[in-house]
């Protein structure tokens, strides 16, 4: 029996033509999305480059714990200076943290030139603080020559109950500028821009009755981990009084009580301070043969690094807040 040939349906070719356009269509819209996806991949590519910042765009602040007060200046560095001053047989101490400056005694009154021009070439206008650690002249001396360079916004000195001419220079330069003086207490503290300072002695002025030394003021500032012990030129008695208190006095410098005496700086007191610098204040071939050779054991006894105003000048103390650097000017 003959076979049926069949005849394809035009229906059959518009089909398969329809298809392949739609496949055609679907290979399209695929590469469209595929190029589409890779524009706007490059694009959030680079506009994530271009917002990023490079190391040279950050800066990296530390917030002060006690922000200064000088908003005026553009930058203040964060670190504190002290300058113990060549003054002869005598103490002075200029010390300055971010833009605040504190001068600790002035030195006799032969270095009153020398106060006003260190004031004056520093471009210190303003003292925030001046303290008279005791009325004896080669610690009050220059005190009244800083107020003719600079004003004064807070004064500090123990009621001492003896005095001076040179002190009472002091305080007479005080009153022109309408500053009180304030005799502080143990505890009494404030803040010179981010480092504390605080008041320790004297604690018992009956001490001063027999030796007036015993009034000194005995002041602490600390700085983050670093610490700065001044002494005046309180002796044997005024440090056991003060360690009684169990008042906490490690530091990391001390500024030797009396000009490197052999009264003070005991075993006893370096023992609880535990410095690891020690600064002398003190005439080159001074009458009292400061400093004695006793105390300058306790010191090497103990690997106490020693700087001495008579034999290196003017000793410049840096601290970041972790360390302390030196400096000498001679």
């Amino acid at each position: 029996m003959a076979s049926k040939k069949t005849r394809a349906r035009p229906s059959d070719g518009r089909s398969r033509r329809f298809q392949q356009k739609q496949t055609e269509m679907k290979w399209r819209l695929f590469f469209s999305l595929l190029v589409m996806g890779a524009v706007i991949g490059v694009m959030v590519f680079l506009r994530a480059r271009m917002q990023t910042p490079t190391l040279a765009d950050v800066q990296i602040t530390k917030e002060p714990s006690a922000p200064p007060a000088m908003a005026d200046e553009a930058y203040i560095e964060q670190s504190l200076e002290i300058r113990f001053l060549d003054v002869g047989e005598g103490d002075a101490a200029l010390v300055s943290c971010e833009g605040h400056h504190m001068l600790i005694d002035g030195g006799r009154p032969e270095s009153s030139d020398m106060i006003y021009t260190v004031l004056k070439d520093l471009g210190i206008t303003h003292l925030d603080s001046i303290v008279c650690t005791h009325p004896h002249e080669d610690h009050a001396g220059g005190l009244a020559a800083a107020l003719r360079a600079a004003t004064a916004g807070t004064a500090y000195a123990p009621e001492a109950g003896y005095s001076g001419r040179s002190y009472e220079n002091f305080t007479d330069a005080l009153k022109e500028q309408s500053v009180p003086l304030t005799a502080p207490s143990p505890g009494d503290r404030f803040f010179l821009g981010s480092a504390e300072v605080t008041f320790l002695a004297p604690v018992d002025l009956s001490l001063a009755e027999e030796i007036e030394n015993n009034a000194s003021i005995i002041l602490r500032i600390v700085y983050g981990n670093t610490s700065f012990l001044f002494t005046g030129d309180a002796e044997s008695a005024e440090e056991l009084s003060l360690l009684d208190t169990k008042t906490d006095i490690r530091s990391t410098v001390l500024k030797a009580g009396h000009h490197g005496s052999f009264s003070s700086s005991t075993d006893v007191f370096l023992d609880a301070v535990k410095p690891e610098y020690c600064v002398i204040s003190c005439a080159a071939d001074n009458p009292y043969e400061h400093p004695h050779e006793v105390m300058l054991r306790r010191l090497s006894n103990r690997n106490i690094t020693v700087y001495r105003t008579d034999l290196q000048g003017d000793i410049i103390c840096r601290s970041d807040g972790e360390t302390v650097t030196f400096s000498t000017q001679r």
